[in-house]
């Protein structure tokens, strides 16, 4: 199987403060959830991520660590998404995973790709899996939708040492931003 692994950033630890999977304050874009001037600024750099001694949330991690600047309960970003950033059903390093809310999730979860061992096998980084607000790395993924389009969705249980149970997910988010209406 093909490997793509890319390396953290290098760059002085954010301070940021925590906030839930759910939603951060109030929105302040002129879109649902995005502003056009941090769509713009997004395309720039790969902010560093996020110190691994640092305790915080998803979507303030997802941030930090894509540079994608979207607001909302992380299960929100999907639709938040269309128009500003590039969707779909690939993974790709630096994409963000976003699982659907359900009764287990109720504000969703973000994850970041951040290697693509195959095509039904990834590794994200991710905060506040395990309700804890620590940050985990690294953390294998599998795609076992029927489709093989990333639909359903398993994580690696640390607690257990085994596959965990499955997951909705809507798809990846991508960094290119897109011009807004397109």
């Amino acid at each position: 199987m093909r490997r793509i692994s890319f390396g953290r950033p290098i760059g002085a630890v954010l301070l940021l403060i925590a906030a839930a999977c759910g939603s951060d304050g109030p929105e302040t874009a002129s879109a649902p959830g995005v502003s056009a001037a941090l769509v713009q600024q997004t395309a720039l750099a790969i902010p560093p991520a996020p110190d691994n001694g640092q305790r915080m949330q998803c979507v303030p991690y997802a941030r930090a660590f894509t540079g994608i600047f979207i607001r909302g309960d992380a299960w929100t970003w999907w639709h938040s998404a269309g128009g500003y950033f590039s969707r779909g059903n690939v993974p790709e390093p630096y994409s963000l995973l976003v699982l659907a809310k359900t009764d287990r999730l109720r504000s969703g979860h973000l994850s970041v790709v951040v290697a693509v061992d195959g095509p039904r096998e990834i590794r994200v980084s991710h905060a506040n899996w395990l309700n804890d607000e620590r940050i985990l790395e690294d953390m294998p993924v599998q795609d076992v939708s029927e489709r093989n389009d990333w639909s359903q969705v398993r994580f690696w249980n640390p607690r257990t040492n085994a596959f965990g149970r499955v997951y909705e997910a809507y798809g990846f988010v991508y960094r290119n931003p897109t011009t807004p209406g397109a």
